[in-house]
């Protein structure tokens, strides 16, 4: 399993409020959350995004509400994966939980920019950004929890574990 794609960048501290804004929490529809997935920070994220675009953050991603509508968005609207210094803890739960890959790197977050095209190798855990030609290490995610994405979130292995 892989990611590729054209990196959204932002800041510390992006809360939940901001990732899907609490005027739209009246629906769980995925494709109606991506559609104002980031809005009030990035109006033109929606407009621009492509299936497989990457969000490199820095510190404390996610943080605020532990709503599962935030991930949900994100992954709806496209984005691959999102590479971040460090995660709200909730937020970080409710991603495995729905099957949004996350990387924590600090090294790849102190180079990458805004519109690079990255390569993210699940399995290795190498961070590529080809528009600078460098590669940054990420923990990889054990196997099981690889699986887990794989099948689309939590409910969607189990299922598959099952037998259903």
């Amino acid at each position: 399993m892989n990611a590729h794609g054209k990196v959204f960048r932002y800041h510390d501290n992006v809360d939940t409020d901001v990732i899907i804004p609490a005027r739209y929490l009246n629906t769980s529809d995925p494709k109606e959350l991506a559609s104002h997935c980031m809005e009030d920070i990035d109006k033109d994220f929606i407009k621009n995004v492509k299936p497989g675009d990457i969000i490199v953050a820095d510190r404390n991603f996610g943080c605020g509400s532990s709503r599962e509508h935030a991930p949900l968005a994100i992954k709806s609207a496209g984005i691959s994966c999102v590479i971040a210094r460090s995660y709200a803890r909730i937020f970080y739960r409710n991603s495995l939980n729905i099957g949004l890959p996350i990387l924590e790197c600090p090294e790849a977050c102190d180079n990458i920019k805004a519109g690079d095209e990255v390569k993210v190798d699940f399995e290795s855990g190498i961070i590529t950004d080809v528009t600078l030609g460098k590669s940054f290490q990420a923990e990889p995610f054990p196997a099981f929890m690889q699986a887990l994405i794989a099948a689309g979130g939590l409910a969607a292995y189990m299922a598959k574990e099952a037998g259903n």
